[in-house]
This record gives C-alpha cells, sequence and structure tokens, in this order.
C-alpha cells in the first residue's frame, strides 16, 4: 500500500508530505483547493506524462515520491528483479523530477530507472477511478485475469498450461520431422552416396592422432634408429656399464661382512642400478627392432590421414566427428527408408495432445463462464444503489475455434461490458459509460472484485459526482467494505462519504498578498472533522443543526 507521499513545487504546492495508512482514507475541500493536483502528482510518481505547467511557478524543477510497503510476493517485486533492480528493499520508493523545461528523469529506490519501467509498476501499484480517468478494471487485457482469480480457477489455469506446453511441443516435433524427411528426400542421392564413402572410409574417433604420430615417427625413422644404436653402442663399449656395475659389485661383496653392514646400502642400490642398466638396454634394442623404414607402409599412412582429413573438409566437420556424421546420415536414411513411419507417429502423438489441451480447456471455459455468471449476478445486486437500476452488467467469454488463438491461457476472450439502457446492447465500459456512471461502475466492480485483483491501491477522484443522499450513503457503504481488503483513497464532496473514512485530511488554499497560491493538505481530528463535514453539510454558515447532522453521520460510519 501508499504509505508515503512527498511533493515538492507541484501547481500550488511548494512542500507537502503525507503518510498514509489501511483502510480508507478521504480528502475534502472546497472547488479549486487543489485536490486534483493531489492526484496529479500521485500520476507523475506512477509515470503518467509529465508536462512543464505542472512545475510551481518559479521553480526549477517539481519532485514527487511516493512509498509503498509491499507483500515478498507481490507482482511489482518480481517486476523489479527482472529489470535487474533489488527487489528485497524494504520499501518500494518511485521518485520522479520534472524539469520547468518539462525534462523528465525516474528513479527506483533511488537507481536511475526509465519512466516506462515507472508506468509498468505503477498499474501494479495504483488504480486511479473517476469521472475522467480509470486505470486497470477498464484495459480488457486484464479481464480475463481477474476473472480466473474470482473464480478461484488456479488449478485448471495450469493445468491448460500444462497440456498447451505437451501440444506445442509435439507439434515441434512433428514439424521438425516432417522437415527433416522432405530435406533427407531432396538430398536422397546425395546421403547414400556420403554414407557409401564414410561406410568405405570407416573413421574411428581418436584416428587422426594416432596416424599423425605414426606418420612422424616414421619420417623421422632413420634419425632415431641412428640415436638409439649409439646410445646402445655407449652403455657396452668397453667393459660396458653393466659389466662396470658387475664388477664393482664383486668387490663390495667380498669385503662386506668386514665393513660391519656399513656397505649394505651401496650395495643394493648398485644392484638395482645394473638390473635397471640391463633392462633399459633391452628397451632400446627393442625399439631399434620396432623402427619402421619401409616406405610404402609409410605412404599408406600418409594416404589414410589425407582421406580423413580431405572428408572432413568435405562435410564440414572435425576428423573426429566423421563417424558421428556418419551416424546422423544413417539415421535420416532410415528416416526416408522406412516411409515415414516415425513421422507418423509423431503426428499422432501431437493429435492427442491437442485433444488433451482441448479437454483442459473446455474445463476452464466452463469455469470461467460460471464464474462470469456469479459476478453478473454480484455486480448486478450492487447497481441500483448506486442509482445504476437501469443498467446491466455482463462478462464475456468468447471461445475461439482458431488454433491460432490458443494460448497457455485457453482458448476465451473475456470482456467486462455494460448496457446503461434497457434494450441497448452492451458494450465497453468507457464507451458505454458517462464519466459519474462509470466511476460508479468501477466502485460497484471494485466491490465484487477485491480479492481478485492484486493492485494494492485504489483512488476514487469524486465518485460520487452528481449523486446524494441515499446513493451518496450507498457510495460510502461500499467503499468502507472495499478498504477492507485495500487501501482506499478518495476525493470526495459528499459528507455521507466522507463520515466513512478512517482518515480524513482537508485540502485548502493559503495566499498571501500577491504571492503566488499555496494548496495545504491538514489532517483533520475529531473535532475539526465535525466541523468539516458540517461545512460539507451546511456550506458558508455552519449551524447547529448542520453540526448535529455531521455528528449523525460520524455515528453511522463507525
Amino acid at each position: 500500500m501508499l504509505v508515503n507521499l512527498s511533493i515538492r513545487d507541484v501547481v500550488l504546492i511548494d512542500r507537502l508530505d503525507l503518510s498514509f495508512g489501511p483502510g480508507l482514507s478521504v480528502l475534502t475541500g472546497e472547488t479549486g483547493a487543489g485536490k486534483s493536483i493531489l492526484l496529479d502528482a500521485l500520476g507523475l510518481a506512477l509515470g503518467a506524462r509529465g508536462e512543464s505547467r505542472l512545475v510551481r511557478h518559479g521553480a526549477n524543477q517539481a519532485v514527487i515520491s511516493a512509498a509503498f510497503d509491499l507483500p515478498i510476493e507481490h507482482p511489482a517485486r518480481r517486476l523489479l528483479a527482472d529489470q535487474g533492480f533489488p527487489s528485497d528493499e524494504a520499501l518500494l520508493i518511485l521518485r520522479r523530477g520534472l524539469s520547468a523545461d518539462g525534462r523528465s528523469r525516474a528513479w527506483i529506490n533511488e537507481q536511475a530507472a526509465g519512466v516506462t519501467l515507472l508506468r509498468r509498476l505503477g498499474a501494479l501499484l495504483v488504480e486511479v477511478h473517476g469521472q475522467f480517468e480509470s486505470r486497470g478494471l477498464l484495459d480488457p487485457a486484464t479481464h480475463r485475469t481477474i476473472l480466473d482469480t474470482y473464480g478461484n480457477l488456479d488449478d485448471r489455469l495450469a493445468d491448460v498450461a500444462g497440456a498447451h506446453r505437451l501440444w506445442r511441443d509435439a507439434e515441434a516435433a512433428a514439424a521438425q520431422a516432417a522437415a527433416d524427411l522432405d530435406t533427407a528426400r531432396r538430398d536422397e542421392a546425395f546421403l547414400r552416396h556420403a554414407m557409401e564413402e564414410l561406410r568405405h572410409l570407416d573413421p574411428r574417433p581418436g584416428e587422426e592422432t594416432d596416424l599423425a604420430k605414426t606418420r612422424t615417427a616414421m619420417q623421422h625413422g632413420e634419425r632415431v634408429l641412428d640415436g638409439l644404436n649409439a646410445a646402445v653402442t655407449a652403455l657396452e663399449t668397453g667393459p660396458g656399464i653393466d659389466g662396470a656395475l658387475r664388477h664393482a659389485l664383486g668387490h663390495l661383496e667380498r669385503i662386506a661382512d668386514k665393513a660391519g653392514g656399513r656397505l649394505d646400502e651401496a650395495i643394493a642400490t648398485l644392484d638395482r642400478a645394473a638390473v635397471e642398466v640391463t633392462e633399459g638396454l633391452a628397451l632400446l634394442r627393442r625399439q631399434a627392432e620396432a623402427v619402421d623404414l619401409d616406405p610404402r607402409h609409410l605412404e599408406q599412412v600418409e594416404e589414410r590421414l589425407f582421406a580423413l582429413r580431405a572428408a572432413a573438409r568435405k562435410h564440414s566437420v572435425a576428423v573426429d566427428d566423421l563417424a558421428d556424421l556418419a551416424d546422423r546420415l544413417t539415421a535420416r536414411l532410415h528416416a526416408l527408408d522406412d516411409g515415414g513411419a516415425r513421422l507418423e507417429a509423431l503426428r499422432g502423438e501431437a493429435r492427442a495432445a491437442r485433444e488433451a489441451y482441448l479437454r483442459a480447456a473446455d474445463r476452464l471455459s466452463d469455469g470461467r463462464r460460471a464464474a462470469a455468471l456469479r459476478l453478473d449476478a454480484a455486480v448486478t445486486a450492487e447497481l441500483p444503489p448506486l442509482k445504476l437500476d437501469r443498467a446491466r452488467f455482463e462478462t464475456r467469454v468468447d471461445t475461439s475455434d482458431d488454433p491460432s488463438d490458443w494460448t497457455s491461457g485457453g482458448r476465451d476472450r473475456v470482456a467486462f461490458q455494460v448496457a446503461t439502457n434497457p434494450g441497448a446492447p452492451p458494450g465497453p465500459l468507457d464507451k458505454i459509460a458517462s464519466g459519474g456512471e462509470l466511476a460508479r461502475f468501477m466502485l460497484a466492480l471494485k466491490a465484487c472484485l477485491a480479492d481478485a485483483d492484486p493492485v494494492p491501491t485504489l483512488v476514487f477522484d469524486e465518485v460520487d459526482s452528481g449523486v446524494g443522499g441515499a446513493v451518496a450513503h450507498a457510495v460510502g457503504e461500499r467503499l468502507a467494505r472495499l478498504a477492507g481488503s485495500a487501501q482506499v483513497l478518495v476525493v470526495t464532496h459528499s459528507p455521507q462519504v466522507a463520515a466513512r473514512g478512517s482518515a480524513h485530511w482537508r485540502v485548502s488554499k493559503a495566499q498571501d498578498g500577491d504571492a503566488v497560491p499555496r494548496t495545504m493538505v491538514a489532517p483533520l481530528g475529531a473535532d475539526e472533522r465535525r466541523e468539516e463535514l458540517a461545512r460539507m453539510l451546511a456550506g458558508a454558515t455552519i449551524t447547529d443543526a448542520a453540526r448535529a447532522a455531521a455528528d449523525s453521520l460520524l455515528e453511522g460510519g463507525r
């Protein structure tokens, strides 16, 4: 809900800070005092179009801040997270600056933001209903969601979303299979030729690396063999290392028993060295014997290596991926050879998924029509006390047979419509109802949809315009009832409505000499509130009878 509104230099307001609580807050005052300026300022904070005329005369810029206290799961927090803004702040603070030359800037929790995002957040935070402006319920795009919430259709909606996803996935799989089959048929000759080449080549993963190593070794085979032979010769020249080690061991072993064990470690080390030298010589001889100097073998290795690399270039893949390519070509040829049996199977799965979606969507449509009947009856019951007894409200649910209209939200279009005269066809709310009627229609709708709309703050601007007596009493009663589930702010000239408020502000205009007038807003205590209601009842001269009537209204509003 809205907890603070700070206004600086907006038209007749130089400096104003207001704090709001839950329930019904009313703002009253004489015509021209500046009540509409408050709504203009709030609108700026919510992303409304800024105009330089709103900047107070003589000021460089107007600045408006609105602070909201929101539950952690509120959609506005999800929108902030999606846009990369911190979403776990205790308060959400929207700030707007408007310069005298018409330039505008916006901030969200002191982080610079675009006005478009501010406007999207504003639509989730506040709805304004009045004779000349309204948000939220007038947008047909919101009607289906509101009806679903009103009808507690979340489970059916989830079933439809899941069925829609499975159907679309099945359709995509069948479409891809059909495209693959068409491509395979167009490329059949190439596929079979390529498959025959790869079958004959029989590539194996890792083969290129092995062949390259073998080729390198064979190309340098003579140098390798010369080096091996030289090493063997060096180890065997004269008595050789092995002979020298054995000769040394013989001398040591003859005196070992006389050294008291001090030569044991040296003898063991030399013995291991002799064994290692013998094994090393054997390895060198085997490696020398393994050197391949056959030019025909080298030619075969190079031919194989070059053939693999040529095939890889031809098909634009790595050599090690040739085997996978052969498998893919085989799969495409199998799809071609089986005459499209797999395609028909996938199309069958898509048809089954489509039927499952239609069953779930029909069940959701049934729920929506049932909810629409309940909503129509509830709204109709609210209309007569609001002087709309000749009007008819209708929730229209149109189900489309065109698959292009089918979505994860079902097959229905939902629209709230009204007819203000008997026999007249219903139409969109803002096209059929007049200003005063529209505001009262919004009130009736909101009274019935209080638990179905996530917007936490509702503003009604002179919803009681043109009515009085019992109708004004009915308006006040519904506003008070609505304030039990949402924060409601009301600008009113009706004492019957004002008496219902849990908080009351008086808007007035003051002027010092020739200075520019200033709009002031003051919270009213019990006695001040009584006087304000008496003024609204009696006019300029407040009588005891007006005060008594005010007491009666306040008593009835409790």
